[in-house]
C-alpha cells in the first residue's frame, strides 16, 4: 500500500474516560523528531484533537506519545487573514471540514472556512514546510507559544523562537528551538519578545502565497538554523517526495493481501503506527556526527538518543517486529538506550522526554535479551549485561529510575505488598531476571546465567494454589486477605488477578505444574474466557478507562484492550491445544480492530497494539522475547511477503482464508510438514515459504513436548 493512502485519524476518536486507541493524527517521517497534527480544541487538555470536531485552531508541532503522558516542546502555527486585534486561539480559530481535509503521514492539508485559506504542511526529520494560499488582505501567521518563550527576528525573512514547556524533564530549562524562514518577507517589523503562554502575529501584508520552512532543535538556535539550512533550498514538492520515500522504504518491506480488502487497509494503518515511536532525539552537527541534549546532566553529548517510548508496552511486539525487518534501526535504538543508561546510571523504563519511571518492571531487559538472542547489536551486549545487573541489584535514590522494591525483592524473593502493584513488579522482575540470564548465556557468563535463571523462578513465591492466582504477600509471607479475583488495582497494575496471573512468559510449563496439571490449567483458561467481563473498582476507588474498555468487548476476562492480556490466546499452545485459540484470535482481529477513528479496543500505546495486530495477521506472535521463538496463532492474511533485514524474503500463504475458516488444518514450511507450535527466528530469517492450510473444523493432534513453545521448566 502507498503511504499516501493511510488516514492518520485511525484510532483518534477518544475522550478521557474511554479510549479507541488514544492516537493522534500524526504527520512526520518514520521515527521523526517532531510530529505535526491538526489541533481542534484547547479545552480538553491532552485530548486536543477529535475527528468529529469542526474547529481548526492550527497546526500543532507536537511530541506527545500518549495523552496520559502529555505533550512537551509543543507550539501552534495558525494561518490568518484580516485585522487580528486579539490572537488567542478562541479569537483566531476557524471552522473547517475534516471530510475535505487531508490527514496523511506525509502531509496535512486544510481549508479554513473563515479565512478562505488553504494550507498544506509537509514534515521532515528536523523541520518541514508550510505552504499557504491566501485569498484576502492583511495575511499572516500566528504562533501560539505555551510555557516560557522567546521570539526575535533575524531578518525580514527569518524568525527565531524558543519555548520551554514539558510534561516532565530533569532540566527545568529544557528548551526547544525553532527557526522559520519565509519566501515572502515580513511587512511589519517583529520586536523581540519574551513571556509566558503568549502568541505572536507574523504579518505578511497582501500576499497571495507564502512558503514557510522550519528548522528545529533540542540543542541550540544555531543547530536549528543548521537543520533548516540543509533543507531551505528544497521545493515543497521535494519535501513531499522525500517524506513519501522514507515511509515507503519501511512499508515496502511488508506486502500483504487479504480476502477482504478492508482487512488490508486495517493492516497497513497498523503498520504506520509501528514506525512512529520511539522518536529520534538526536541531531547531526556540522560534521554530520550524531549529537543529543542530555537533560540529566544538562549538556550536549555525542551519539544516538531516542525518546517517547514505554517499554512495558512496546517490548511485546514493536521490537520483535524490528528484529525481522528493521535490524539496522534496532541497533541504533539500542545504542541510544545504552547512552541513556550511561548518562543517568539506569536503563530507561518510560522516556518522555527523559525518564518518567512509570509502570512496573524494567522491561527494556526483554528488548535487550531479544536482540542478544537474535545476534543484533552484539558489540553492545557486554555493557548491557552490566547495566541490567545493576538495575536488578541496586535501588536508585530516585523513584523514577530502575526497579522499585529492589532490595525487598532480593531479600524475600518477591516484592512485598507494602509496595504498590507488588504482584506485577514481582512477575516482571522474574521475567527480567530470565532476560538477564539469556544475555549472560550469549556472552558465555555461566555464573550469571545460573544465578538469574534461578531468580527467574521467583514467580512461584506468590502463586496461591488454593485460588490458582498470583496474590500479593506481606513481609511475613502471608497473602493479603479478603481476596477477590475481579478486584482491580492495589496489588495489580491496570487489571485484576485475571489479567495479572499469567505473566510468566519465561516458564509457562512451570505455571502449569503449579496448577496441578494441564487439564486444570485448561479449565482455568476456559473459565477466564467464558465469563462476563466483570470488574470491581475497590482498588482504585473509581472506574478507570481500562475497565470500561474491557467491559465493552464481550471476550470475558481476556482484556485485549490492554497489553497484559496480549499473550492470553497463546496459552493454549503450552498445553498442546492451539486449536482452542484459533477462532478466538480470528474473532479478536476482525471484531476488535478496523481502520476507523474507533479502530482499537483500547490504548494503542506507541505501536504495541498495532504490532499485536500485525503479528497476528501474519499468523505468529512473540510471546516470550528473549527466546527467539514466535508462537503460531491464526493468520488473517491471504498472502504476505516480508523483505527481511538480511535481504531474504519470507512468503506466507493461508488458504482458503474466508470467515468460515476458523482453524489451521496443517502447516508446511518450505514444503515440509511443520509440527512445532512455534517458529524460530533464525529459521524465519532464512526466508522461504510458510503455507497454512486452513479448515472449518479443528484438527487436534497429540503434541510432543519438544514441539511445545519454550519454557524454563520444559522437560
Amino acid at each position: 500500500m502507498n503511504i499516501t493512502q493511510i488516514n492518520t485519524t485511525h484510532g483518534t476518536a477518544n475522550q478521557h474516560s474511554f479510549s479507541h486507541g488514544n492516537c493522534l493524527p500524526y504527520a512526520g517521517v518514520p521515527f521523526g523528531m517532531n510530529f505535526f497534527a491538526v489541533q481542534t480544541t484547547d479545552q480538553k487538555g491532552s485530548w486536543w484533537f477529535h475527528p468529529e470536531d469542526r474547529t481548526f485552531q492550527g497546526y500543532r508541532l507536537a511530541h506527545q506519545p500518549s495523552p496520559w503522558m502529555g505533550d512537551f516542546s509543543h507550539l501552534l502555527l495558525t494561518p490568518v487573514s484580516g485585522i487580528q486585534e486579539k490572537t488567542s486561539l478562541f479569537d483566531i480559530q476557524s471552522s473547517y471540514r475534516p471530510e475535505e481535509s487531508t490527514f496523511s503521514p506525509v502531509q496535512i492539508k486544510v481549508e479554513q472556512m473563515r479565512y478562505h485559506i488553504t494550507s498544506r504542511l509537509v514534515p521532515s526529520m528536523y523541520g518541514g514546510v508550510l505552504t499557504i494560499d491566501y485569498h484576502q488582505k492583511q495575511n499572516g501567521l500566528v504562533l501560539t507559544l505555551p510555557g516560557r518563550y522567546q521570539v526575535k527576528s533575524l531578518d525580514e525573512h527569518t524568525v527565531a523562537c524558543q519555548v520551554i514547556n514539558f510534561s516532565g524533564s530533569e532540566d527545568p530549562d529544557f528548551t526547544f528551538y525553532f527557526v522559520l524562514r519565509f519566501d515572502e518577507p515580513l511587512t511589519v517589523p517583529l520586536e523581540a519578545a519574551n513571556g509566558e503562554d503568549g502568541s505572536v502575529l507574523l504579518s505578511f501584508g497582501e500576499i497571495e502565497k507564502q512558503t514557510v520552512r522550519m528548522g528545529t532543535s533540542f540543542i541550540s538556535e544555531e543547530q536549528a538554523r543548521l537543520n533548516l539550512k540543509r533543507e531551505e533550498q528544497l521545493a515543497p514538492e521535494t519535501y513531499l517526495d522525500n517524506s513519501i520515500a522514507e515511509w515507503q522504504s519501511y512499508f515496502d518491506r511488508v506486502q500483504v493481501e487479504h480476502t477482504d480488502p478492508k482487512q488490508t487497509e486495517t493492516f497497513y494503518h497498523n503498520l504506520y503506527r509501528m514506525f512512529l515511536f520511539p522518536q529520534t532525539f538526536y541531531e547531526l552537527d556540522e560534521n554530520g556526527e550524531k549529537i543529543h541534549y542530555d537533560t540529566f546532566n544538562k549538556t550536549v553529548k555525542k551519539g544516538s538518543l531516542y525518546t517517547n517510548n514505554g517499554f512495558w508496552d512496546t517490548y511485546k511486539t514493536v521490537y520483535p517486529f524490528y528484529s525481522l525487518i528493521a535490524q539496522d534501526k534496532y541497533v541504533d535504538m539500542l545504542e541510544g538506550f545504552l547512552n541513556s543508561y550511561e548518562e543517568t546510571g539506569f536503563l530507561p523504563k518510560w522516556l518522555s522526554p527523559d525518564e518518567r519511571g512509570l509502570m512496573p518492571g524494567t522491561l527494556i531487559d526483554a528488548v535487550i535479551a531479544d536482540a542478544a538472542q537474535k545476534g543484533i547489536g552484539k558489540d553492545l551486549m557486554g555493557r548491557f549485561l552490566e547495566a541490567m545487573k545493576k538495575g536488578a541489584t541496586v535501588q536508585s535514590e530516585h523513584d523514577n529510575y530502575g526497579r522499585q522494591g529492589t532490595y525487598d525483592y532480593l531479600k524475600y524473593g518477591y516484592v512485598p505488598n507494602h509496595h504498590h502493584e507488588s504482584v506485577n513488579h514481582t512477575l516482571d522482575y522474574a521475567y527480567s531476571d530470565f532476560c538477564i540470564s539469556k544475555v549472560a548465556e550469549v556472552l558465555n557468563k555461566q555464573e550469571d546465567k545460573a544465578y538469574y535463571q534461578k531468580q527467574a523462578l521467583n514467580y512461584q513465591n506468590i502463586f496461591d494454589p488454593e485460588t490458582g492466582f498470583m496474590r500479593s504477600k506481606d513481609k511475613e509471607g502471608q497473602f493479603r486477605d479478603n481476596f477477590l479475583n475481579i478486584r482491580w488495582g492495589r496489588d495489580y497494575a491496570e487489571g485484576s488477578a485475571w489479567q495479572s496471573s499469567f505473566a510468566v512468559y519465561q516458564d509457562f510449563a512451570g505455571l502449569i505444574d503449579l496448577h496441578g496439571s494441564s487439564e486444570r490449567f485448561e479449565e482455568k483458561l476456559i473459565e477466564l474466557c467464558n465469563q462476563r467481563p466483570s470488574f470491581n473498582v475497590e482498588g482504585y476507588g473509581f472506574e478507570i478507562h481500562e475497565m470500561s474498555e474491557m467491559a465493552a468487548q464481550e471476550f470475558g476476562q481476556l482484556a485485549i484492550s490492554n497489553q497484559p492480556s496480549f499473550h492470553y490466546p497463546f496459552l493454549f499452545s503450552y498445553i498442546g491445544k492451539p486449536e482452542m485459540a484459533q477462532p478466538l484470535l480470528k474473532q479478536l482481529m476482525t471484531q476488535a480492530f478496523d481502520a476507523s477513528p474507533t479502530g482499537y479496543p483500547g490504548d494503542e500505546d506507541n505501536g504495541s497494539m498495532a504490532g499485536w495486530y500485525v503479528f497476528n495477521s501474519l499468523g505468529f506472535y512473540p510471546v516470550t522475547p528473549g527466546t527467539g521463538e514466535y508462537v503460531i496463532g491464526m493468520p488473517l492474511v491471504k498472502k504476505a511477503v516480508l523483505k527481511l533485514s538480511n535481504g531474504n524474503e519470507l512468503t506466507i500463504q493461508a488458504e482458503p482464508n474466508l470467515p468460515q475458516q476458523q482453524f489451521i488444518h496443517e502447516i508446511k514450511r518450505n514444503g515440509q510438514v511443520h509440527e512445532s507450535l512455534f517458529f524460530e527466528h533464525d529459521d524465519l530469517m532464512n526466508g522461504g515459504k510458510i503455507a497454512f492450510q486452513l479448515g472449518i473444523v479443528p484438527n487436534p493432534k497429540e503434541v510432543e513436548t519438544q514441539h511445545l513453545p519454550y519454557s524454563l521448566s520444559k522437560k
